[in-house]
């Protein structure tokens, strides 16, 4: 006897929240697409509209007489923010909202149909990601080289200026630009401050501290961690020379970060800890420069802690922390640590995430003004902490959002990090059939296996 099918509206609804197999044959390919009246059906489950769900075009496509999957990347709702004079795919700030349905079939969102599109904002990129192996074998070059410096003309102006670009372009992630542009830089930096004298010199060692920091922190992103000490110690050295407070308290964060990715957290929190103390003894009137280089030492120090398990010091400190973002009284970019009460609160979700509270890592999470953090790094840094630690929630369909949402930013935080490509990994290798198609697709994008 042939099997009855309820097709009234309520039947179909009720089949389709029961029948896992159905939806994941539809989302595998393995069937054709469903047909009406089961589409208007998803539609209803899922509260999104059936152009929205790839079944039809979208609004926007219609508009301006574009393929469905050239539009694809605007996600449903007039949530998209701007981001260098790009449209942004908005998932990690919806995705963090308090309230949401997170266990029924609204999750499921249908995204493997417009997964090429969405993953254009990473797999689109020029080949100078792929660069990045290379450069930083002429870094390294640059770092170890003790000829004699050529005697010759130098122009700190245009040293300032090269300076600030590599703080610049690495703040927004173009890591491969920065890498190619160092070496060179540090070259004419050393010369610059064997052969100047007087206040010219000690301008000159306060720029080489500048570069030989942006230079760990490419190098700690890549994982080259001797070549990063050097740098870091290199960049230490440079700073005590130009006499410049600020400046040894800006460098003490590489060494501290140096000494985080050692495994040498206590010395790192002592380290954090010491230099902010220094700071503070002269912060009777403090400058946005004061407060910005002296909080984001505290930050530092409080990851250290966490790293330790040691949560009293890493409250402590955060706290701390805080309370000069309070006194900042906005996020700024003083002194190239883009600090404020934002960053803290990206720090509290980060040491969260280290402690194993993947739950109080996504609350904070859900407190942040994304657009207030005033540069893409800081942006896809908590993106990528809030990605792990829906991960570590089992939320691995919000986990792979907030991950694309941060390649939408910052392209190569994750085409160039191998910590970011683990990540990849990791949910592709644990994710539950809904969302095993898409997370396929991207980590086949990226040339990322199992």
């Amino acid at each position: 006897m042939a099997k009855m099918v309820n097709l009234s509206a309520s039947g179909i609804k009720y089949g389709l929240t029961c029948d896992e197999e159905r939806i994941r044959r539809w989302e595998a390919g393995e069937v054709s697409w469903p047909r009406e009246p089961y589409r208007l059906a998803l539609a209803e489950v899922t509260h999104h509209d059936p152009e929205d769900l790839g079944f039809a075009p979208t609004k926007r496509a219609r508009a301006v007489a574009a393929p469905v999957a050239d539009t694809a990347i605007t996600p449903p709702g007039d949530y998209s923010m701007r981001v260098d004079d790009r449209i942004i795919s908005p998932h990690a700030v919806n995705l963090v909202e308090s309230g949401k349905d997170e266990d029924g079939m609204r999750r499921r969102e249908f995204v493997g149909l417009a997964g090429a599109a969405l993953f254009s904002a990473v797999v689109g990129q020029p080949d100078k990601v792929h660069d990045i192996p290379s450069n930083i074998e002429t870094l390294a070059a640059a770092l170890v080289d003790y000829s004699a410096p050529v005697d010759g003309p130098t122009d700190l102006g245009a040293l300032a200026a090269s300076v600030a670009a590599a703080k610049q372009n690495y703040q927004a992630c173009h890591y491969s630009q920065v890498a190619a542009a160092l070496p060179s830089l540090l070259r004419k930096l050393r010369t610059a401050c064997t052969m100047l004298t007087g206040d010219e010199q000690l301008r000159a060692y306060a720029l080489s501290a500048e570069a030989h920091h942006v230079a760990a922190s490419i190098l700690l992103k890549h994982e080259d961690k001797g070549l990063a000490w050097l740098a870091a110690d290199r960049s230490v050295q440079a700073a005590h020379a130009s006499g410049n407070p600020l400046m040894i308290g800006s460098s003490a964060r590489i060494i501290t970060h140096a000494l985080m990715d050692d495994g040498h957290h206590r010395a790192a929190t002592t380290m954090a800890s010491t230099a902010a103390q220094r700071l503070d003894a002269d912060l009777s009137y403090p400058s946005p420069d004061d407060l910005s280089v002296y909080g984001t030492l505290l930050l530092r120090g409080a990851v250290a802690a966490a790293l330790h398990a040691n949560r009293h010091t890493a409250a402590e400190l955060l706290d701390e922390a805080e309370q000069a973002g309070r006194r900042l009284g906005h996020d700024g970019n003083h002194m190239w640590t883009a600090f404020g009460p934002n960053n803290v609160l990206c720090h509290r979700v980060n040491i969260a995430l280290r402690l194993g509270d993947a739950g109080t890592a996504i609350d904070n999470a859900r407190k942040i003004d994304l657009n207030a953090l005033p540069i893409n790094e800081r942006k896809a840094t908590v993106l990528l902490d809030t990605s792990r630690a829906f991960l570590a929630w089992g939320k691995h369909d919000r986990a792979l959002h907030v991950l694309r949402a941060a390649g939408d930013i910052a392209p190569e935080e994750i085409t160039g990090r191998p910590a970011t490509l683990r990540l990849v990994r990791d949910i592709l290798a644990t994710a539950p059939i809904s969302v095993r198609r898409e997370a396929r697709e991207y980590a086949e994008a990226l040339g990322v296996s199992a």
